[in-house]
Order: C-alpha cells, then structure tokens, then sequence
C-alpha cells in the first residue's frame, strides 16, 4: 500500500468520523427535553425575540408566514404575553407519556394569586423534537394559518375596549359628582387621577379613540387603528351607557 493511498484511507475516515460527530451533534440539539425547550422559550418570550419563542411551539406556522409589518402590528400583544413571564423559570417536575408531555413550572406570587403556584405546559413530540401546545392547539393553528395570532389580538383588542367604555362611564359619573355634573375631558379625567394617561393608548389598544364632551352630555367613539388587523368592530357610547358596535369597515359607529 503506497503512502498516498494510506493517506487518502485516513482522510476518508477522518472524513466519516466528522460526518458522525456533526451528525449526533445535529440529532443531541434535536432532542432537547420538554424542559429544556420550556426554559427556551420563556428565555426567548423575555427577551422579546418572539419568532424564536413561537418557532419552539406549535404556532410556529402562524408566524411562519406573517410580514415584517404584521409583526409589528402584533408587537404589543406578544409584549403584552411575555409581560408576566419572571427573570428567573424553575422547573419543578416534568411528565413524559409517549408524545406528550407536561413541564411544570413554578409561578412567583402576584397580584392574583399571593402564593407560589405551579403551571403546568403541555408538549408534543413531533419528529423527535418537543414543541410546547397541545393536539388540539396544534389542529386550531393549522385551521387559522397566519391569521391566528391576528385574528386572536383583536377579539382581545375589541374585549377590551367593550370592558374600557364600561369603566368610562363610572369615571365620567365620579368626575360629574365634582364637578356640578358637568362631564370631563380626557385630560380632566387623567389631572382628577381617574384614569392613566395611556389608558387609550393606540399602539396598545389598537384603537383611536375619541371623546367628545358638551356638559352635561359627552360621545365616545373608537375605531380599529389597521381595520382587519388590531380590530374589525367600531364603537359608539354616550353618558347613558349604551354601548353600540358594528363592523363597517373600520368607520365610525353612527348613532341612530
């Protein structure tokens, strides 16, 4: 055997052992356990690096597809779910049975609940990698496509502003009890410490809202700031508080 061809023999296993070692290292990535892919995820949400953390569930094909612009109008819905999650995930237990699994995760004490809880996060194993939801979470996604996420941030955005007209009218009843039963601005309402300042915030409600106030009457009226993507519903309120929405197309609600 001539030097050459013993030379050409090593490089061809240097070769195959090379091959091997990328091929385990690709497969040990791949198998992260349910655990490991939670503490990811959660690290990825706090971080804001929201196409990473949704790239580790089974929503991954509802922000597969969704534009740079869409992104943005959804930034403050993901910010708003990364909001909660603590500086440090413990892990106390994980279950696996087959495909699936549950990671159980301990919540710090809040406001709701004063006590150390624990959550559990089901998982499913889909082509040997673990990915965080459910079947049936997974079925929805596939049922919605990319307007998941979307379609979920308005009816959150149109709740919302339903439940905010309703505190409007209290604040405005406080306000007139003060003030000789003369109806605030939105300004006067914020300076008499009656509400926040960024309480109709467009960027987070997905609403432009307006007030209009004449004594002892006042007119309140949102509209979905990108009809079809923070909201389809307008609304239309007065002093009374009786509420109307309806979906024209993102123009204002009319009363009648």
């Amino acid at each position: 055997m001539t030097q050459t061809r013993f030379t050409s023999i090593l490089a061809g296993i240097a070769g195959l052992f090379l091959l091997a070692a990328l091929s385990l290292n690709l497969y040990a990535q791949a198998q992260h356990s349910p655990s490991d892919v939670v503490r990811e995820f959660y690290k990825a949400m706090r971080e804001h690096r929201f196409k990473d953390a949704w790239a580790m569930t089974v929503y991954k094909p509802a922000v597969d597809s969704l534009s740079a612009d869409e992104m943005n109008d959804l930034q403050p819905f993901f910010e708003a779910q990364a909001a909660p999650v603590p500086a440090q995930i413990q892990i106390d237990s994980e279950k696996i049975s087959g495909n699936t699994a549950q990671v159980f995760v301990q919540l710090p004490p809040s406001d709701a609940s004063p006590q150390i809880t624990s959550k559990p996060v089901d998982l499913l194993n889909v082509g040997g990698v673990w990915l965080i939801g459910s079947e049936a979470e997974q079925a929805n996604v596939k049922k919605a496509g990319n307007r998941y996420f979307l379609d979920a941030m308005i009816d959150i955005n149109e709740d919302n502003m339903g439940e905010v007209l309703k505190r409007l009218v209290g604040m405005e009843a406080v306000f007139a009890q003060a003030h000789g039963g003369a109806f605030g601005e939105v300004k006067a309402l914020v300076e008499a410490g009656l509400m926040s300042d960024d309480m109709f915030e467009p960027r987070a409600s997905g609403y432009n809202f307006h007030l209009t106030v004449n004594g002892k009457t006042f007119i309140a009226t949102a509209e979905p700031t990108r009809y079809g993507r923070t909201g389809k519903l307008s609304f239309w309120m007065d002093q009374t508080g009786a509420i109307k929405s309806a979906d024209n197309g993102g123009k204002p609600v009319q009363a009648k």
